[in-house]
C-alpha cells in the first residue's frame, strides 16, 4: 500500500469492549494503515447483514477473537490497488466469507484489504448492489441448490422442503428453486409471513410444528425429494426421516440446534444423502460457478421484494433486529455516502 494512501481515512463501524465487559458499536473514522496487509485493496460500496455479523458486533468470541473490530462478512466494491495481476484498479469485485469480518476488518467499513484468493470478479449481468442483496446468504442457498443437483435431484422428482424460509438463506433458496421450476414447500415459525413466502414462489407453507416430529420413529412417510435445511435440530432430523428414496438433504445452519438426533435407517434403507455446506471455505471454482448461476439462470427479477437498504449509520438498529430473530429477507448496507 502506498504511503500517501496510508493516511487516507474512511468511515467504518467499530466494535470495542467497554470497561464493564460489554461491547459498544460506533461509526468512526479509520485509516488505511489500520487495515491488515493484503494483496488487494478494495473500496467497499455495498455490504449486507448476516447473523454472524450480529454475533461479531456483540463481542461473540466464537466469531471474532480480538477487538476493536469492524464486522461484515460480505463486501462488494471496486479495486483500488492490487499486487496481483489477477485484478486491476477499477475492477468490480465481491468478497464473501473466508475470514472477512471475523478476524479480518470487514465490509462494514468503506475499505477492506484482503488476499487475492478471496476475491471474486463481479459476474456480468449483476450489479454490485444486487450481489450484496444475495451476499453470503444467497451464495449459501446457491451452494445447496448446486449440491442437490449434483445428487441428481431434478424438478420432476417431487417437492423440495426449505426450512427457516423467511431468513436470508431460506428465502433465497425458496425463490431460486421456484425460479428454475422446483415445487417448494417452505417451513417457517412466522406463519404471518405466509404470503411473503408464496410471493417468493413457494407452492405450500407449513409451520415449524408441522415440520417437527418427536415420536422417535426411525422413518416417516417419504415426502421430500430434497431438502435445504437452515436450522438444524429436530426439524433437520424430521426432514431426513421424511425424505424419499434416494433423496438428498443439504444442511447449512444450526439456529435451532447444532444437535442431530437421528439413526442410520434413512441412510441404509432409503439411500438418503446428507450434504454439509461449508459456505466459509468453499473452493473458489465452485464459488465462481455458483455466482455465475446466480447472475444468469437463477437471477431473480424482483430482488426488491426480498431486501431493505440501510446506511452505515442506521445499521445498529438492524443488528439488534437480526439478533432478536425479527429480520425478514435481507438488509443491504449502502456505503456509497
Amino acid at each position: 500500500m502506498e504511503k500517501d494512501m496510508d493516511r487516507k481515512t474512511f468511515k467504518a463501524m467499530v466494535v470495542q469492549a467497554t470497561a464493564d465487559g460489554k461491547y459498544s458499536r460506533q461509526i468512526t473514522d479509520k485509516s488505511l494503515e489500520e487495515l491488515p496487509e493484503g494483496e488487494v485493496l478494495i473500496k467497499v460500496l455495498y455490504s449486507s447483514l448476516n447473523y454472524k455479523d450480529g454475533l461479531s458486533a456483540t463481542g461473540h468470541k466464537g466469531v471474532t477473537k480480538n477487538y476493536p473490530h469492524t464486522p461484515g462478512i460480505d463486501a462488494a466494491g471496486v479495486v483500488e490497488q492490487s499486487l496481483s495481476d489477477a485484478f486491476q484498479p477499477g475492477d468490480e469485485v465481491i468478497v464473501t466469507s473466508y475470514d472477512l469480518g471475523m478476524n479480518t476488518s470487514g465490509g462494514f467499513g468503506q475499505y477492506i484489504s484482503v488476499p487475492v484468493a478471496w476475491v471474486v470478479p463481479l459476474p456480468g449481468n449483476l450489479s454490485l448492489k444486487e450481489s450484496m442483496a444475495y451476499g453470503s446468504a444467497g451464495l449459501s442457498a446457491g451452494f445447496c441448490i448446486l449440491k442437490l443437483q449434483a445428487q441428481g435431484i431434478t424438478s420432476g422428482q417431487g417437492d423440495i422442503l426449505v426450512t427457516g424460509a423467511t431468513g436470508g438463506v431460506g428465502s433465497f433458496a425458496v425463490a431460486m428453486l421456484a425460479k428454475i421450476g422446483y415445487h417448494v414447500c417452505a417451513v417457517t415459525g412466522k406463519m404471518k409471513e405466509r404470503q411473503f413466502l408464496m410471493d417468493l414462489g413457494a407452492k405450500a407453507v407449513i409451520s415449524r410444528d408441522d415440520a417437527t416430529d418427536t415420536t422417535g420413529k426411525p422413518l416417516l412417510k417419504g415426502r421430500w425429494a430434497g431438502v435445504v435445511d437452515t436450522v438444524g435440530g429436530d426439524i433437520l432430523a424430521t426432514a431426513i426421516r421424511s425424505t424419499k428414496q434416494h433423496g438428498a438433504v443439504a444442511s447449512c445452519g444450526n439456529v435451532a440446534s447444532p444437535d442431530l438426533h437421528i439413526n442410520v435407517y434413512p441412510f441404509i434403507l432409503r439411500g438418503i444423502t446428507l450434504i454439509g455446506i461449508d459456505s466459509q471455505r468453499t473452493p473458489m471454482d465452485f464459488r465462481r460457478r455458483t455466482w455465475e448461476k446466480i447472475a444468469d439462470e437463477w437471477k431473480l427479477t424482483d430482488l426488491d421484494r426480498q431486501i431493505s437498504v440501510c446506511s452505515l449509520e442506521a445499521l445498529d438498529v438492524e443488528i439488534d433486529r437480526i439478533l432478536a430473530g425479527k429480520q425478514k429477507g435481507r438488509v443491504v448496507v449502502d456505503l456509497t455516502g
